[in-house]
């Protein structure tokens, strides 16, 4: 009685479990972006000088005060008169060229100490000491995950965007 329902059985697993694998629009690259739907945001625009960072208000009542981008929507961008951000010489080391959304980044090297790192070029950056707790944990060596884009509310500084976490932090340039 048992092999009449074995062969049946086998038969079966072998047709659904390959189907079942298969989603449409699931499979996608490992470098195509996960965050913001996917796409490559815009880059963020410039606030007037006592603006608020914004916070995300979701629909469930919960708000996200977190530097992300969501529906290429930037939140949680600092004030743009923020003291932090302010530097005697900004662009003391040139100015980053070939930033915004059609250039994408690998992390050539990274020196978690001094919270530095390179892109291809031998162009390194510095992450600003008090964002280095958000981006400490990515993984700055998987691919071209990386968009550096001109921080419009703070002369000098730059935004790393981390296509997968949707996720920024603000960058100095330090030249090659």
């Amino acid at each position: 009685m048992k092999r009449r329902f074995e062969l049946p059985l086998v038969f079966l697993l072998a047709v659904c479990v390959p189907v079942t694998a298969q989603h449409p629009g699931e499979a996608r690259p490992a470098n195509t972006p996960r965050a913001n739907e996917g796409r490559i945001p815009p880059p963020p625009p410039q606030r007037e000088a006592h603006a608020k960072p914004e916070p995300e208000k979701r629909e469930n009542g919960k708000i996200n005060t977190s530097q992300h981008v969501d529906n290429n929507q930037w939140y949680g961008h600092d004030a743009p008169n923020d003291k932090r951000y302010h530097l005697d010489h900004p662009f003391e080391h040139g100015q980053f060229e070939h930033f915004g959304p059609n250039y994408r980044y690998n992390i050539v090297k990274i020196d978690r100490e001094h919270h530095r790192f390179w892109i291809p070029g031998s162009f390194y950056f510095e992450v600003a000491s008090w964002d280095w707790f958000i981006c400490a944990d990515w993984c700055w060596d998987c691919g071209d995950d990386f968009v550096v884009y001109e921080d419009p509310d703070h002369p000098g500084w730059y935004l790393l965007y981390n296509v997968h976490t949707g996720v920024y932090v603000h960058v100095n340039y330090l030249g090659t």
